[in-house]
C-alpha cells in the first residue's frame, strides 16, 4: 500500500527527521508543479477539477468570492484532520502560500490555446502532472494541504488504497458541486477518475523514507 513508507508525525518530529534539503526541495518542486499543472487545465478550458467545481457552486450559492469560497472551505477541510489525528507541517503552509503564485505565473506565461489540437494535450498533460507534483510534495514528508492530508489520513485509517480514498473524494466532491450549480467539462471527469490511480501509482517512487519516523 502507498502510504507504508508515509508517516503521521508532529511538525517538530517532520524537521528533526533528516534529509533536509532533499525534502525541502522537492516540497517547493512539487508546489510549483502542482500550481503549473493546475494552470496548463484551466487553460485547457475542457473543465475544472471537481474541488473547483465544488468551490464554484458554492460561490453561486453564498455570493461570496472564488477566492474566500476556497479558504473556508481549506479551513473547513482542515477541521476534519482531527478525528483522523492527521497532523500538519510546513508543507501545509507552503501549500497555501506557494501554490496559487505558480498557478499565477503559469496562467500568465500560458496562452489561450485555440485548439483541439492544443487544448486536449494540455489538458492531459496537466492532469499527469497534477499527479506527479501532489505525490512530489505528499512524498516530501512535510505536512499535506487541507485536501491531500483528508486523502493520506482517511487511507491511513482505513487501510484502503489511496486510489480508491483519492477517487471517492473527488467523486463526491463532484456530484456535491453539481447539485450546487458548478459548471462540468470532460476534464472534470477525466481528472475524477484518473488522479487517485496516478499518485497511487507515482508517490512510492518519490516518497523520502525517513531516517527516524517515530510514528504517532
Amino acid at each position: 500500500m502507498a502510504t507504508e513508507t508515509l508517516v503521521n508525525i508532529s511538525p517538530s518530529q517532520q524537521l528533526r527527521a533528516g534529509r533536509m534539503p532533499r525534502r525541502l526541495l522537492q516540497l517547493v518542486v512539487g508546489l510549483w508543479l502542482y500550481g503549473t499543472s493546475m494552470a496548463m487545465m484551466i487553460r485547457s478550458g475542457l473543465g475544472l477539477d471537481p474541488w473547483d467545481v465544488f468551490h464554484s457552486g458554492l460561490t453561486e450559492r453564498t455570493g461570496l468570492s472564488f477566492g474566500a469560497v476556497v479558504t473556508i472551505v481549506g479551513a473547513l477541510v482542515l477541521l476534519l484532520w482531527i478525528p483522523l489525528r492527521q497532523m500538519p507541517g510546513l508543507g501545509t503552509v507552503a501549500n497555501v502560500l506557494v501554490i496559487g503564485i505558480a498557478t499565477d505565473v503559469g496562467l500568465w506565461l500560458m496562452p489561450v490555446p485555440d485548439s483541439l489540437l492544443v487544448r486536449v494535450p494540455l489538458l492531459v498533460g496537466g492532469i499527469v502532472l497534477n499527479g506527479l507534483a501532489g505525490a512530489l510534495y505528499i512524498g516530501a514528508q512535510l505536512g499535506s494541504g487541507p485536501r491531500d492530508g483528508l486523502m493520506t489520513g482517511i487511507a491511513r485509517r482505513t487501510r484502503f488504497s489511496l486510489r480508491l480514498v483519492r477517487t471517492a473524494i473527488e467523486v463526491t466532491v463532484l456530484v456535491v458541486g453539481l447539485a450546487l450549480g458548478g459548471v462540468v467539462g470532460i476534464g472534470t471527469v477525466l481528472y475524477a477518475l484518473a488522479i487517485g490511480p496516478l499518485v497511487q501509482a507515482m508517490l512510492p517512487r518519490v516518497t523520502v523514507r525517513l531516517r527516524r519516523p517515530a510514528v504517532t
